[in-house]
């Protein structure tokens, strides 16, 4: 998620479309643009708040509502690259001699492939293939030091992938190369809702494998359970930014091995342009720009809690409660809504006002705000001249619409109302906040 005026949206394009070639075929790899009116809508109910913002959505087990998890890690091609590979579900079953005849014997409603690999680790491609047949055909690997289904199946190079048709027929194996449209070609044929839709469909003749001595059915050992999980990723801190704010980036993760070499890479997708075949959002009425978020700590403590900084208004999000959420809760959007649209009528007037920032859960900085002046609600609007050493809290009687905030807003313009002493030691040091941004200047993007 990128705005054109972005300077370090411009310094990621390059990474960005690297990252996108070594992922043909691996995963789809797009960009939008925040600033087009027809998309605002869409970069709100993800969540951005800064730019340039990654995130990586997923399958999950219920149709139409994917996961979505915010990229946390470097923005080099590679640290890109690792983190999406990294992401893609596992749905291959890790298989050893003594589980063979067990996993043999379920889930027959289907047909089912084995993937015979030297490497003891499942590599980015046969993840992605399981998962786009995921209920129709059943994907399992199995190394090459299990000797009796190695020997069963009559495998002798690595890798290769056999398939069982299911019923009578006999096991196929794969001749072509290890792309996923070769594999996709070969499975095709094979995957269906059941096997007997399966025996009607007409295949291309392919070879099958020599018949083997069939593997002991006298084991009734516990089918093994080592299936192979993902490397946690070892990320850092996110680094999106908005406006003016700087970004921090931090190294990614290792990636792990593929079936494949690296394929041909394509063109990364125009940003600009929207395929045929996915509907253009409906044009939206004019949307206020969104307030900066202040992402890291430090950003939170340069512009709104230096002993020389003036007024902010400042509003607490939550983190989202549901991996699965793609949005911040109702109260949360219409709180940044009527700070957005009172920014923005201020400065269509050319009027002189304090600065509005969102600070989202991640930011360390929040937590210490809130512990300090004992916040206990899920979304909290609050203004803080540290320079003058007060605060003031909104009480949001009437919920967080523009009308009650900017009655608020205007109240605290004119020095109305009561406000609160800030905690001591809430405000911090001009020297610690240098010694902070001096720190963490080799990690600009």
């Amino acid at each position: 998620f990128y705005a054109p005026w972005c300077g370090h949206c411009q310094n990621l394009k390059p990474a960005y479309e690297k990252a996108a070639k070594g992922l043909d075929g691996l995963a789809q790899v797009a960009a939008v643009n925040c600033d087009d009116d027809s998309n605002k809508a869409f970069c709100g109910s993800m969540g951005v708040q800064g730019f340039p913002t990654l995130k990586i959505v997923k399958p999950s087990k219920k149709p139409g509502k994917p996961t979505v998890e915010d990229y946390q890690g470097g923005r080099t091609a590679k640290d890109i690259v690792d983190a999406v590979k990294q992401a893609i579900p596992n749905n291959v079953k890790r298989i050893s001699d003594k589980g063979l005849n067990a996993w043999l014997d379920s889930n027959n409603d289907t047909a089912k492939a084995i993937l015979f690999s030297d490497k003891g680790t499942t590599g980015a491609l046969i993840k992605v293939v399981a998962t786009d047949y995921l209920g129709r055909i059943n994907f399992a690997q199995i190394r090459n030091k299990e000797t009796t289904a190695v020997q069963t199946f009559g495998i002798t190079t690595y890798p290769s992938l056999v398939v069982l048709p299911g019923g009578t027929e006999a096991p196929v194996l794969f001749e072509g190369s290890f792309s996923k449209s070769a594999m996709k070609e070969f499975l095709d044929q094979y995957a269906s809702s059941t096997k007997s839709e399966s025996a009607q469909k007409p295949k291309k003749e392919q070879k099958p494998l020599a018949a083997k001595d069939e593997p002991s059915s006298a084991s009734a050992e516990a089918e093994e359970t080592a299936a192979s999980a993902s490397a946690s990723s070892a990320f850092s801190s996110a680094s999106s930014s908005h406006a003016s704010e700087e970004a921090t980036a931090a190294p990614g993760a290792a990636t792990t091995e593929t079936v494949e070499d690296a394929s041909q890479p394509t063109e990364s997708p125009d940003p600009n342009v929207v395929p045929e075949d996915i509907p253009k959002p409906a044009p939206m009425p004019d949307v206020a720009p969104p307030i900066p978020a202040l992402i890291e700590r430090m950003l939170l403590e340069k512009r709104c809690l230096g002993p020389k900084t003036t007024t902010c208004i400042l509003a607490l999000l939550p983190s989202a409660t549901d991996e699965e959420q793609l949005t911040l809760p109702e109260e949360a959007n219409t709180a940044l809504a009527s700070l957005a649209e009172i920014a923005e009528k201020h400065a269509e007037r050319g009027g002189k006002l304090f600065p509005f920032f969102s600070v989202p859960a991640k930011n360390e900085g929040q937590g210490v705000l809130r512990d300090a002046l004992r916040l206990d609600k899920e979304v909290e609007l609050i203004a803080v001249n540290a320079r003058r050493g007060w605060y003031r809290r909104f009480e949001a009687t009437d919920g967080f619409g523009k009308n009650a905030v900017e009655s608020w807003v205007d109240a605290i313009r004119l020095g109305e109302g009561a406000k609160a002493s800030l905690p001591e030691g809430l405000v911090v040091e001009e020297q610690e906040t240098e010694e902070k941004s001096k720190a963490e200047d080799h990690d600009e993007l």
